[in-house]
């Protein structure tokens, strides 16, 4: 195994004592931000020294490469984007500390996902339909690293995909800037240009995920292994079931839990330096 070690500062005691827990014959240097330690063992001890100097760090397999797999799913809000886009529709309301309230808790597991959706989206009743446009133009930025990750995974063949328990207001737009081939979410229901504070349809929540993830996987013929998912809140956890490799990006703790790999300080272009 290679221990990857990523973080914003990385000092260079740190690397020899990484090196020396994990029996490691080598440092290489990825980027100034990534490092490789070559033929490394896996040891408990490095789990906390990572989590005492504020580094990420992931034991991969050494013949590992990005074009080994054929698919890459990402959740969109506070994954993909930077923001969570229903919280900023919210702050068009003056609403936005209750519904990010019950964001937070949902993203902890405390409130299943589909009543969540139902209670936040029931709060912008009344808000005009241009609230959607202005947090697209004026709020939307997506998170460090993601033009980054895209762009090489493209490059190794993956297909690239946004699965969102938000709306597809924004996921239909994400998809198109960003030249990604598949994307899925729910639809608010719109009135006479006002939000109706209901949610069209079934509610993608968790087991939705899930389930369009195992389409998408079917329709392009691979298998579990090849699937890369990533993801920050508890319904997030069933579709990274579903894949070979699971990210945590800078995920509640249940997330991390139940991810393959964690990455807490670096961006989303960490994921990258996890391969070849």
């Amino acid at each position: 195994m290679h221990l990857i070690i990523q973080g914003i500062n990385i000092e260079n005691h740190d690397l020899r004592s990484l090196a020396k827990l994990s029996g490691a014959d080598e440092i290489q240097r990825i980027t100034g931000q990534a490092f490789r330690l070559l033929n490394a063992n896996e040891k408990k001890d490095i789990a906390s020294y990572c989590a005492d100097v504020s580094l990420d760090y992931a034991f991969v397999d050494e013949a590992k490469r990005l074009t080994d797999f054929g698919l890459i799913a990402m959740d969109m809000d506070s994954t993909l984007l930077a923001i969570e886009t229903i919280d900023e529709i919210a702050d068009m309301h003056n609403i936005k500390s209750q519904v990010a309230a019950i964001t937070r808790s949902t993203m902890r597991g405390e409130i299943g996902f589909a009543e969540s959706l139902r209670r936040r989206t029931a709060l912008l009743e009344g808000l005009h339909q241009d609230a959607l446009q202005k947090v697209y133009d004026e709020r939307l930025e997506l998170s460090p690293g993601a033009e980054k990750l895209l762009k090489h995974a493209k490059a190794a063949g993956l297909k690239t995909m946004v699965i969102s328990g938000g709306f597809t207001f924004f996921t239909d737009r994400v998809k198109t800037k960003l030249g990604l081939d598949y994307s899925a979410a729910n639809t608010i229901e719109i009135l006479n240009h006002r939000i109706t504070g209901k949610v069209m349809g079934e509610i993608i929540d968790a087991s939705g995920k899930a389930e369009v993830l195992k389409h998408v996987r079917d329709e392009l013929g691979l298998q579990r292994e090849q699937i890369i998912t990533i993801g920050d809140g508890a319904n997030d956890i069933g579709m990274m079931a579903e894949s070979g490799i699971s990210i945590a990006y800078h995920a509640k703790s249940i997330v991390q839990e139940n991810a393959v790999y964690s990455i807490n300080h670096v961006g989303l272009d960490g994921v990258v330096n996890l391969f070849g």
